[in-house]
């Protein structure tokens, strides 16, 4: 075998590779990095032996240790349901009214509420629960069903036209323009009759031809000042809340197509405690706000202005 050649600046063989001139030098591997190397390759092989770690046929090697994540994780969920039942025993027992007055249930009811509202509310009402365009703002003092604690209790379990047979929603706003009740001509004057008993300026010949449409066509659901109706979650023409927008548009859009919300119904999904403490954290969230009633209002005067401003 004949000798390696060695580099003749560093004296360290070469390994016979060439590129452009250049030689490559056989230079060993620093002493600490390979011992580090061996220690993984041992460890490796400890790990091995003491852990599930090779996959087989029909399963995989156990080790010594019996380890099992799946295990861990189940008798970590045994431990947090062992700690939940005393918390929703509590919860069972007490009113809605009893929660908020004691300050450690409420706060584990916060704690409950909150985790559940990001996982499953969220998505419609926003991570704060300030809504948005067609879905509800929680945070602020206007209910269509009521703010009260039984109330928001009670949507939370039927939902809004959900299909549940208490669901709320039983009142349907028309599509008076889509399905040829009104004609183009009447929805535009009841949007400006809309706008003008929100206290915007609106076209008084306008206002007074849609009067007696607003007299046959929403009375009934909205009264006759407009105020709606919360036992029925008919919304308050004359308060300054939109659900979908306040322009002539979107309020006309509204007359036309007849928009009619959606929310689901908890009562099969969530356990009547944890139903409790939705309603606990939507309720504290909003102020702890009880039922708005809307003060009487004149309806639209001769010249077409009353006052306030549309909802939902």
């Amino acid at each position: 075998m004949s000798e390696r050649e060695r580099d003749e600046h560093s004296g360290t063989e070469t390994t016979g590779h060439e590129w452009d001139g250049i030689k490559e030098l056989d230079t060993p591997l620093p002493r600490w990095w390979l011992w580090t190397w061996y220690g993984c390759m041992a460890v490796a092989v400890v790990y091995w032996v003491l852990m599930p770690a090779w996959p087989g046929i029909s399963g995989y090697t156990r080790g010594l240790l019996g380890q099992s994540d799946r295990a861990q994780v189940t008798q970590d969920l045994k431990g947090l349901s062992a700690q939940r039942r005393t918390g929703e025993a509590r919860l069972h027992a007490a009113t809605l009214q009893q929660i908020e007055a004691d300050p450690e249930l409420q706060g584990y009811a916060m704690q409950v509420g909150q985790s559940v509202f990001g996982d499953n509310c969220a998505t419609c009402h926003g991570a704060g629960g300030a809504g948005g365009k067609g879905y509800p703002n929680l945070r602020d003092d206007v209910w269509l069903w009521g703010g009260t604690l039984d109330a928001i209790q009670h949507t939370i379990r039927v939902g809004v036209r959900s299909g549940h047979p208490n669901a709320r929603g039983e009142a349907m706003m028309p599509a008076f323009g889509r399905d040829q009740m009104l004609s183009a001509a009447q929805v535009d004057d009841l949007t400006e009759y809309v706008t003008a008993i929100s206290g915007r300026k609106a076209d008084v010949a306008a206002v007074g031809r849609a009067r007696q449409t607003f007299t046959d066509q929403c009375v009934a659901c909205h009264g006759a000042a407009g105020v709606g109706d919360v036992a029925r979650g008919i919304p308050n023409l004359t308060d300054a809340e939109w659900l979908y927008g306040s322009d002539r548009t979107t309020i006309r859009d509204q007359l036309w197509n007849g928009r009619n919300g959606v929310m689901p119904t908890w009562q099969a999904r969530f356990s009547p405690e944890t139903i409790k403490a939705l309603a606990v954290y939507v309720h504290a969230n909003a102020g702890g706000v009880a039922e708005p009633v809307a003060p009487p209002r004149d309806v639209v005067q001769r010249e077409g202005v009353a006052a306030g401003a549309s909802t939902h």
